[in-house]
């Protein structure tokens, strides 16, 4: 496979252009209804309630601020997290994400419709389980319901957030949003935050994760449209590419990793590019794929048991309500039901006390 020249997208069908959304995104019905979203699973954390006792005068002086074009963006608050591997987050004041949610609710349909199918992170009817499910029936394609070999290309993009760059992203936005004030806003936002001059996001921001989507989508229509590729999938950046022909697949990562420095200054991460068969086991999202089987990663597993018995401690000691630990582990449950998991949920009723 060769390395080429590429050129801008969009022969065939005409683009849809979006004109005076500005308006849309500032107007106090969007910015309350934003609220409303904004809001779930937070009323109990203190800068939340302080910014509803006097909900209507801070959303309209927010309304006034970006109406007249003063507003500003506040700093981050900066903490880490482990989910499962250390997280650097980055969160803005109330008000701030407020206006994320307004910019996001706007910004998302016009942007989603132009996104591939196969792209499953942060998206609406999509997500973990969907991206899997998706993997097995293309493998079963491509081995031909598991009568010849299917290999598995994995890639990973190195220091995705930090590495994303503020102009191009910017420029890609553009070719949608012909409004310049919804741009002002727009760049305000993305540059409110960098690692270095002009590049990265902030993990703690909805926006993030849609600019996150309209930056990869040039490597999705890249894949999907120049190299053809029917059996291609990505959930942010972590994305896989099935074949029978494994040599095809080693020459498919220089054109990609050339793809990704020429035209997004971004790199594959040397240590996370793999190829295997898929009866090998496929290690994607969470979950390890086999032909006739599916299982939770060992990390994962490990991961679940310790927290249902630390929060079954703290349970215990009346540290946490029991809504609150009954919520942690419905949520495991839930995840358990998409993989081969009787001696697993076993474990966990055991150790909640919910066992026959």
């Amino acid at each position: 496979m060769n390395q080429r020249s590429f050129k801008p997208f969009g022969g065939g069908r005409r683009k849809k252009i979006f004109h005076n959304i500005f308006e849309e995104i500032i107007s106090l019905e969007n910015l309350f209804s934003a609220w409303d979203e904004f809001k779930k699973g937070k009323r109990k954390k203190l800068d939340v309630q302080r910014f509803e006792c006097n909900l209507e005068d801070n959303i309209f002086q927010l309304h006034e601020e970006l109406e007249s074009k003063d507003y500003k963006h506040s700093d981050y608050t900066s903490f880490y997290v482990q989910d499962p591997k250390l997280r650097h987050i980055h969160k803005a004041c109330v008000r701030d994400r407020v206006l994320h949610h307004a910019i996001f609710k706007i910004l998302y349909p016009i942007f989603d419709q132009s996104f591939i199918f196969d792209s499953y992170s942060c998206r609406i009817k999509k997500g973990t389980h969907m991206a899997v499910n998706r993997l097995c029936q293309f493998a079963r394609k491509v081995g031909e319901n598991n009568t010849k070999n299917c290999y598995i290309l994995k890639l990973d993009i190195k220091r995705f957030f930090d590495s994303i760059d503020h102009n191009i992203l910017i420029s890609l936005i553009e070719k949608k949003i012909k409004d310049e004030n919804a741009i002002w806003l727009i760049e305000m936002i993305i540059k409110s935050f960098s690692v270095l001059p002009n590049k990265g996001l902030p993990l703690g921001n909805i926006t993030s994760q849609l600019f996150a989507n309209i930056y990869l989508n040039e490597l999705d229509r890249f894949i999907k449209h120049e190299l053809k590729e029917k059996y291609y999938i990505r959930y942010c950046d972590d994305f896989i590419i099935l074949k029978s022909d494994k040599g095809y697949l080693e020459e498919f990562i220089a054109s990609v990793g050339f793809f990704l420095g020429e035209k997004l200054k971004l790199s594959l991460h040397p240590d996370k590019i793999g190829i295997r068969k898929y009866h090998q086991g496929i290690d994607f999202l969470g979950y390890v794929s086999f032909p006739k089987h599916r299982i939770l990663r060992t990390k994962t597993r490990k991961r679940m048991i310790r927290k249902i018995e630390r929060k079954n401690k703290e349970l215990r000691q009346g540290m946490i309500p029991k809504e609150f630990f009954s919520q942690t582990l419905q949520s495991y449950l839930g995840m358990l039901k998409h993989c081969n998991s009787f001696g697993i949920r076993s474990k966990i009723l055991k150790i909640s006390n919910y066992a026959n």
